[in-house]
């Protein structure tokens, strides 16, 4: 008891700053992880997903994966919140991520095999450690920064800049849990926080006491390292160090769960497999050890262990996991949807969706066409509702316009999935081809959704901020509105009927809403000049104006597919965007909606 009194005291020592610092990382840290989701929702698409499928094709591969990350980056933690990131964003399918949280659980290892090094002391060790420390994140994470700023700040929309925006939400993400360890960091040096980990005789409070304090600091390394530094002592045994080392592997899930707050539930999911495999680890290995060690009674365990036996017994542990447990990855997936339950719109889509129609490939394709079709109706609903917010703002349909983005989220994470089991099953061409256009529109509906919100954002602070346009810009807003009511139309009509004409017609139109979007600015600035209008005034617009271009470009991505496939039976969005200017029906088609769209 002295020894706990004693610790609350050590901590209370952190002082107001400290926890201020610990919530400040906290808030990084969700922040990113919300940014480099959002980010590879929106620009990575179907070639990294393709990428990653082919590294993951098999759990084998996702272990290799996971494995050789995390050597590389030292740091298991990292290596999990970037699955649990992807899984979020779709670019990764949930079982395919079971490998690699598991890989990453072995590659961790390494940390602790640097830190025996490390206490061999001498010039020799001491130049191994700096020159593997290199690798860690800290290193090179201000290098992705860097690189991340300069791509957003000086690339004109498009990939690139999604890319910059992808390596800054990591880069925050990152810095957030620096902050995170720094705070928490005065307790490493804290001889009452050393000595709750060998005040505990009994396994069961070991493992807890080695669960919470690497909870607490938020890295199995930094409380694997406590316990190696603490063994110079010789007063810790083999006994009483592997309670506590299993205990750090269950405390260490902790960085993955704080990322998997801002997630959904695919990413939820991924989190808890990451938790559920070392807490059946733990369960298993110790009913097995102490099991044994009644019957046989191993010697060792009253031995004194030293810093190279904490590694063995670190990295043993996890191989007996990945041993024990690593063949049954598919129930791992699946209880962690036990764990995290679909909402009814979720299990309403698993239904339709039956995997019991893979089958026959074609009735899977035909089904999963329906689902998509489903899925674009909300989508098209909820941004011509946030349209209509212009006209009078509605509270409930606000909400019911993120209630669809929700349900288009779970929509696409489902059909997904599903799509990719069919792309396994399906030998004909055309099923193949039609499970390609879908793949790619279900990520064009999902982000038309995500505008409709940013939509109702923009109402909602023209609410709150009282903003009144000029009926000039009002009127150009409506004219704007229009043409991207009627390219919305377009691209459901496109998609739904296989309509080549409605598809055709999109791509002129687009291309008079950049227009529009370019004119509108203009005058605004026009405005500004005149004052008309004030500088707040032009952040909402710009907003506006951005979500109502992109929304456009989606619908032209739309069409574009349609037509590929169609067409061509392949998908060459490039060489079709380079062909698409230089047709006569382009030309006159764009004259026309330009003479009716114009301000």
């Amino acid at each position: 008891m002295n020894s706990l009194f004693n610790f609350t005291l050590s901590a209370g020592s952190f002082g107001f700053s400290s926890v201020l610092e610990l919530f400040c990382g906290l808030a990084l840290f969700l922040y990113g992880m919300d940014v480099m989701g959002d980010s590879l929702k929106k620009s990575a698409g179907n070639s990294l997903k393709t990428f990653l499928g082919k590294m993951t094709t098999n759990p084998i591969k996702g272990f290799l994966l996971g494995l050789i990350v995390t050597l590389v980056i030292q740091s298991s933690s990292a290596t999990t919140v970037m699955v649990v990131g992807f899984v979020s964003s779709g670019t990764m399918t949930l079982i395919q991520s079971v490998g690699v949280i598991i890989g990453a659980n072995v590659g961790t290892a390494i940390t602790a095999w640097l830190t025996a090094l490390n206490s061999l002391g001498g010039e020799g060790g001491a130049e191994a450690v700096e020159m593997l420390s290199i690798l860690k994140p800290d290193s090179w994470v201000p290098i992705v920064a860097v690189i991340g700023i300069c791509l957003v700040m000086f690339t004109k929309r498009g990939r690139k800049k999604d890319m910059g925006a992808i390596l800054l939400g990591f880069a925050v993400l990152m810095t957030g849990m620096t902050m995170m360890s720094d705070a928490v960091a005065p307790l490493k040096q804290s001889e009452s926080f050393k000595n709750i980990l060998t005040m505990f005789e009994n396994p069961l409070l070991g493992i807890l006491a080695g669960l919470i304090l690497t909870a607490i600091v938020q890295s199995s390394s930094a409380s694997i390292g406590i316990l190696q530094a603490l063994t110079v002592t010789g007063a810790i045994t083999y006994g009483a160090a592997i309670p506590i080392v299993m205990g750090q592997n269950i405390g260490t899930c902790v960085t993955a769960m704080i990322s998997a707050l801002g997630a959904n539930r695919n990413g939820k999911r991924a989190a808890v497999v990451h938790l559920s495999f070392n807490i059946i680890g733990v369960v298993a290995v110790s009913v097995i050890f102490y099991a044994l060690n009644a019957i046989i009674g191993f010697a060792f365990t009253g031995a004194a262990i030293n810093a190279w036996g904490v590694a063995i017994v670190h990295t043993l542990f996890k191989l007996i996991c990945v041993v024990l447990i690593g063949p049954f990855y598919k129930q791992l997936a699946k209880l962690s949807m036990i764990i995290v339950k679909d909402s009814k719109d979720d299990q309403e889509t698993s239904t339709l969706l039956d995997d019991r129609l893979l089958n026959t490939p074609a009735v899977a394709v035909g089904r999963a066409t329906q689902v998509v079709a489903t899925m674009a109706d909300i989508s098209t609903k909820s941004l011509r509702d946030a349209i209509s917010l212009f006209d009078g703002f509605d509270a409930k349909l606000a909400d019911s316009i993120r209630d669809m983005e929700s349900k288009v989220d779970s929509f696409e994470d489902a059909i997904g999935s599903y799509l990719i089991k069919v792309s396994a099953q399906a030998t004909d061409p055309a099923d193949s081809e039609q499970v390609t256009k879908l793949l790619h529109i279900i990520g064009d509906y999902e982000r038309i959704s995500d505008h409709a919100v940013n939509i109702v954002e923009s109402c909602e602070e023209i609410r709150d901020k009282k903003i009144s346009f000029s009926e000039d810009a009002k009127r150009e807003i409506a004219v704007l509105r229009s043409a991207v009511n009627e390219i919305l139309e377009l691209a459901y009509l496109s998609f739904i009927e296989n309509d080549l004409d409605a598809a055709a017609k999109i791509e002129s139109l687009e291309q008079v809403v950049d227009d529009l979007r370019d004119k509108i600015k203009l005058n605004h600035i026009i405005r500004l000049q005149k004052s008309e209008c004030t500088i707040e005034h032009g952040f909402v617009l710009s907003d506006i104006l951005t979500n109502f271009e992109r929304v456009s470009d989606h619908c032209a991505n739309i069409g574009g597919c349609v037509i590929e496939i169609a067409k061509y039976d392949a998908l060459d969005m490039h060489k079709y965007n380079r062909k698409k200017h230089t047709t006569e029906d382009f030309e006159q088609q764009y004259k026309a909606y330009a003479a009716k769209y114009s301000v």
